[in-house]
């Protein structure tokens, strides 16, 4: 089964190797002979192994499904070692769903490799090749240091003649068949998850030859870049911002922070500044080791390779790709009331599986707060903001590419909750673009699908032009190859039809490239022989009393006549006919309603031909247009309703705009289209839907369009801020604003300020002022104490919200209290600790109301509140529980009192977060546990332990087996057996040791299953009244010594069946009270942990037993006996099973009696032997075996016994390696 890489696995003599083509990529086919037997086929893979990376200690397999007539064998190799091992590898077949599995338990890192996976018949063989990558777990790579680069000898030529390695277009040379050296730069700095997309890309399908030529690549690039940086980590991509800017990081640790660094795109030097204020387009900025290149005012243009230098070592490089998409529905704003779900949706001009999502310019994800939803076609997007609070506000944007829009979120509070009580989550939703997303995407794939045929039918008609002229004097060339179809982008579903990627062939640049390896430049110069219309007639739309022309371009000069709806044209009145070489034209000097019709143009055999309509664009009547012109004025929440007249004409359609986005029916708006009229309805309006209103009627003959304003009338927005305090003394605080930047449709009468003091809920109103003074004088206040204000501003519809101030006010002078005790640590763990301290000695004659407690981390300077100033903790104790286990920290506290957080006292003893050490001890474990055969068994124990125990298990005092699972997690150990069987009974230890002690349990497993029924029952009378049960042991009480038996009786009288003995450990049993007259039954089950067995029936006892017999009266009668010898109806079959596979034999067997069957192996009766489980039901035979070992093999017989007769049958069984 196994085969060591080395062999080199030709074709035999006299055989062919003939290389065939799979439809598994990747699969490599050779076939022996040059044609195959009818219904015979060479071996294929129809599921071939995935690539493994995997974390070492964990169950690494390979599974693949091969074809072919006859059945191929399945080996596995790899390449650097054996695969003989069968403790670390083990090959398993399924029949019945045709998987080879190639197993590594416990994986390690010394197996990782890449493997070959053969499959072979007399045919021909198939291989395919699979990586395996192992993570070493509590191992980090220590990188020697690189010696110190050598000084620069002053010669600057070298700098003048800097050149990135990635050469400009137009200096790139490269041979046929040579890979550009820009795939080699983006696969250094790639993560390993990107090669596969990155190979495709440059067609590179030799990854075994790209893994090993990276690696050579990667250690060259290590050792030149470890010349100029101790680190380089974090390397993150480029990708587009929130702010429409792009960027990407890299954490860098330079030996000489006055190293250059250098940024390329694609091989050209890019100039860049480190100044934030700088216009240049191309930014660096410096946050310690982290060192972020932007990008703003993003173009088309900037797509390409973008790599950074330190001196002349590249250290990163990444690709910047801009993807052609723009938004044809953008994000509208959204309204909507809190614990509501709202809604953004967006409609993109070309698919894109995944577009970016921005909140208040922090990046968005799927989750619990977010629903990310894309259609089918990738054309709609649609972002869902569940549970809207009022801290959801704000703007959220969408990014395709270099494309974004963005809208407002507006959260209102709920008018209807009940103060102090949190209401239900809504089930509706707010927001929505408005118009039918659905169609509007229908209508783009349909026109992307269309540009795509465009595209395809162009490139068939210069096809076929070239094919229907060869050039002259040149030899036939063999048929040209159909171009393989475009790749379509993996980003698009396959039910989804695809948009145009064909592009249009330009005769004269590139003819090869242009139909795909044929040349078109010598047929198309001879294709002139043959007339062809290379300009043909369309519909056209012409107004009323304008010109039109019909022009038809042909490809050599040639005659041709003029005909409209079947009659022919002529110069003359109104109509002029031309001829200019090529071109062929048609004026109509000015269009009358008797000129529309169908105009045909023909040339001999050819034809083309179009349709002329005349009309004239729609108009709006003046009186109509003048009214409809003056502006709606409406109140928050009324309706809006504008209604247009106009003339019926054919084919007209209404649209109806707001500030230039048209308006679909849907939701709060209303559309009504009459032949004579349309009208408009907004219901339910909002400020946000005050703005220019515009309906437009269009024809195929032009558009005209009316103008009108909505104003929504609402209360003022809050007054603009921020607060400023213009004065604050001991008696006075003085503050000013700004005006609201929405007064609501009308002016702000006045503004209203109110006042509360820190520390308290109630707010007083102080008075207002008119609306052009923005600002107020408090004389009420207290010195020292701190005031909060707010402010509305009033219009003739009502207040506004408030404007508050950001901060407190203080009158006057702060006076902060002294600093209290040091903090005393009372206790610590791995997840809290408790500290307390002292109040503060001189308090400065202010009461202290509370505590600020900070932390600072060891070898940090950073010290952090773990508690706000107006949120003081009010005791002299606190338990800290914002700790990192194993981290070190030391606290420090302020008291606060109504002017603020004074100075801090002293720090508190350095203190580590951690458990105090202790002996393992376990919690409440079980020391049984029954497991049916065949379920999986899993032992479950946990433990408190300080610090982490290591844990062993034992079973039977012997190492566990590698095929035995180990999940070891905090606090808890796992055991777990897969598959479990008989001989997994055993008693089993776990051992837990750590620096403090040692700690073990023993747990008993039995795997055990449903008893067999008992042997036959016999009834024996040895007292009056009395009948002795005795039976004949079930075959598994010799294998479980916790079987018994439960004996059940009934009777003529009761006739229903009852327990008379339970937990019988013999084979017989004394019924007692048996009466004359009356029958008696017997019922005997076996029973264990699992369950009870199919019971075994007693013959009749009492009436029936002592009838008399009757005679016959001396008349002969004639006994018809069914007895007969044993048979084998269906004998054995031969089996040859790979070793570690489960086996079936089965037979089938006649007879009367039932005969008695024995198996037997190399003529040793193996009924008793617990690794073969036999069964016979109603005469046919079966043996089971789990998993076959080698001294499986041998001779089997079946033999069937009865009183008559003996009969058997026998085969033979080969275990393979």
């Amino acid at each position: 089964m196994f085969r060591k890489s080395g062999v080199k696995d030709g074709t035999a003599t006299g055989q062919v190797g003939i290389k065939k083509k799979s439809r598994v990529p990747g699969v490599m086919i050779t076939q022996f002979i040059e044609s195959l037997p009818e219904g015979k086929s060479h071996p294929d893979f129809t599921r071939k192994p995935i690539a493994l990376t995997i974390q070492e200690g964990k169950f690494a397999f390979f599974k693949a499904i091969v074809t072919g007539d006859p059945q191929p064998t399945v080996t596995w190799s790899r390449n650097n070692g054996d695969v003989s091992d069968t403790s670390r590898y083990q090959t398993k077949y399924d029949p019945n769903s045709n998987e080879h599995t190639f197993e590594m338990p416990n994986v390690q890192p010394d197996q990782a490799d890449t493997y070959k996976c053969f499959a072979v018949n007399e045919f021909g063989q198939a291989v395919v090749t699979v990586v395996l990558n192992v993570i070493e777990v509590g191992y980090k790579k220590n990188k020697a240091k690189q010696p110190a680069a050598e000084a620069i000898d002053g010669n600057f030529k070298t700098v003048l003649k800097r050149k990135s390695k990635i050469r400009p277009k137009a200096e790139q040379e490269r041979k046929e068949g040579e890979i550009d050296p820009k795939f080699w730069e983006l696969l250094i700095s790639a993560d390993k998850k990107d090669y596969e997309s990155i190979c495709a890309e440059f067609g590179v399908t030799d990854f075994r030859w790209m893994l090993k030529k990276l690696n050579e690549m990667k250690k060259e690039r290590e050792e030149e870049q470890a010349q100029f940086v101790k680190s380089l980590s974090n390397l993150k991509p480029i990708q587009v911002n929130a702010d429409g800017t792009a960027s990407f990081e890299i954490d860098m640790d330079l030996l000489d922070p006055s190293s250059s660094i250098f940024l390329y795109k694609d091989g050209v030097m890019v100039p860049y500044t480190k100044e934030l204020g700088d216009k240049m387009k191309h930014g660096l900025k410096q946050v310690g080791r982290k060192y972020i290149f932007s990008m703003r005012d993003l173009m088309p243009d900037d797509a390409g390779l973008y790599q950074l230098d330190v001196e002349d070592v590249n250290m990163f490089s990444t690709e910047f790709k801009i993807p052609m998409v723009d938004f044809l529905v953008k994000l509208q704003e959204v309204k909507a009331t809190e614990r509501e779900d709202a809604v953004f949706e967006c409609v993109l001009s070309n698919p894109f599986s995944k577009i970016l999502w921005f909140g208040k310019n922090l990046p968005l994800e799927q989750g619990d707060k977010y629903d990310i939803e894309v259609s089918e076609d990738k054309l709609i997007h649609r972002l869902v903001v569940k549970d809207c609070m009022i801290v959801d506000k704000g703007i959220y944007s969408a990014c395709a590419g270099i494309k974004s829009c963005n809208a407002w979120l507006v959260v209102e509070a709920d008018k209807d909750a009940q103060k102090g009580k949190k209401t239900a989550r809504k089930t509706t939703r707010a927001g929505g673009s408005g118009v039918d997303l659905q169609k509007i995407a229908e209508e783009q794939q349909v026109k992307l699908v269309k540009d795509r045929e465009e595209r395809k039918e162009q490139i068939k008609a210069v096809k076929e032009a070239a094919a229907a002229a060869p050039p002259p004097e040149t030899p036939p060339a063999p048929a040209p190859t159909e171009a393989p179809a475009p790749k379509a982008p993996e980003s698009k579903p396959a039910s989804a039809p695809a948009p145009p990627v064909v592009e249009v062939p330009r005769i004269g640049h590139s003819a090869e490239e242009a139909t795909g390896g044929e040349r078109l430049d010598q047929p198309l110069a001879d294709a002139r022989s043959e007339p062809v219309i290379t300009g043909g007639l369309s519909d056209i739309y012409a107004l009323r009393g304008n010109p039109a022309e019909l022009s038809v371009t042909m490809n050599i000069d040639s005659d041709g006549g003029w005909f409209k709806d079947g009659e022919q044209l002529n110069s003359g009145a109104g109509v002029a006919i031309k001829k200019d070489g090529t071109s062929h034209k048609l004026n109509i000097r000015s269009c009358r309603d008797d000129d529309s019709g169908v105009y045909r143009f023909v040339s001999g055999d050819l034809s083309t031909q179009g349709k002329v309509t005349v009309g004239d664009v729609p108009e709006f009547d003046p009186d109509d247009l003048h009214k409809f012109s003056k502006p709606v004025i409406i109140r928050v929440g009324q309706n809006a309703a504008f209604k247009m007249p106009f003339p019926p004409q054919e084919s007209l359609v209404v649209s109806w705009f707001k500030d230039g986005t048209e308006l679909k029916d849907g939701g709060g708006i209303k559309i009504v289209r009459e032949p004579n009229h349309s009208r408009l309805l907004l219901k339910d309006c909002l400020r946000t839907d005050a703005g220019e209103i515009k309906i437009q009627l269009k024809n195929p003959f032009g558009a005209v369009e009316a103008t009108s304003r909505l104003i929504v009338l609402d209360r003022p927005g809050p007054p603009e801020g921020p607060v400023e305090t213009v004065e604050t003394t001991s008696s006075i605080i003085e503050i000013k604003w700004s005006p609201p930047k929405d007064d609501g449709g009308s002016a702000v009468t006045n503004y209203i300020i109110e006042r509360q003091q820190a520390g308290q809920s109630l707010w007083t109103k102080l008075g207002d002022v008119s609306a052009d003074k923005t600002s107020f004088r408090d004389r009420n206040v207290t010195h020292g104490k701190k005031y909060n204000y707010r402010i509305y501003a009033e219009n003739p519809e009502g207040l506004s919200d408030s404007l508050e101030t950001a901060d407190s006010i203080m009158a006057g002078i702060m006076i902060l209290s002294g600093p209290p005790g040091a903090p005393t640590v009372v206790s610590a763990s791995k997840t809290c600790i408790k500290l307390t301290w002292t109040p503060p000695e001189d308090d400065r004659g202010v009461p202290v109301i509370g505590y600020q407690l900070e932390k600072r981390k060891k070898d940090t300077n950073q010290w952090i509140a773990l508690n706000a100033v107006n949120e003081p903790i009010e005791d002299v104790s606190y338990a800290v529980k914002d700790v990192t286990e194993g981290a070190e920290y030391e606290f420090r506290v302020s008291a606060i009192n109504e002017s603020g957080a004074g100075d801090p006292s002293p720090p508190s003893a350095m203190v580590c977060a951690k458990n105090p050490n202790m002996r393992p001890c376990f919690k409440d474990p079980e020391d049984f546990i029954v497991v049916r055969a065949g379920n999986s068994a899993r032992i479950k124990i946990c433990y408190e332990a300080e610090p982490p125990p290591q844990i062993t298990w034992l079973k039977d005092d012997e190492p566990i087996s590698p095929w035995t699972h180990v999940i070891n997690t905090e606090g808890m150990s796992q055991l777990v057996i897969p598959s479990s069987k008989r001989s997994d009974s055993a008693i089993y230890t776990i051992i837990a040791k750590n620096s403090v002690g040692e700690a073990s349990f023993d747990i008993e497993v039995r795997v055990t299953d449903e008893p067999k029924t008992p042997g036959p029952v016999e009834l024996e009378q040895t007292v009056q009244g009395k009948v002795v049960v005795s039976w004949a042991p079930s075959p598994d009480q010799e294998l479980d010594d916790r079987l018994y038996y439960v004996v059940s009786q009934h009777d003529s009288n009761i006739r229903m069946w009852k327990t008379v003995a339970d937990r019988l450990f013999t084979n017989t049993y004394t019924a007692i009270n048996i009466n004359p007259g009356t029958e008696y039954h017997f019922r005997i089950y076996a029973k264990n942990d699992v369950g009870l067995s199919d019971p075994s029936q007693s013959p009749t006892w009492g009436v029936n037993s002592n009838r008399v017999q009757i005679t016959s009266n001396g008349v002969n009668s004639t006994e018809l006996s069914f007895e007969r010898p044993p048979s084998i109806l269906v004998p054995l079959k031969v089996h040859t099973p790979p070793k570690g596979y489960q086996l079936y034999m089965t037979c089938a067997v006649r007879g009367c009696p039932t005969p008695t069957v024995s198996w037997y192996l190399n003529d040793i009766c193996i009924n008793s032997d617990s690794n073969y489980y036999m069964t016979n039901s109603f005469g046919v035979c079966s043996m089971y075996i789990l998993r076959v070992r080698s001294k499986d093999s041998g001779d089997y017989k079946v033999v069937a016994v009865n009183p008559l007769g003996k009969a058997e049958c026998s085969t033979k069984l080969t275990v393979r390696d």
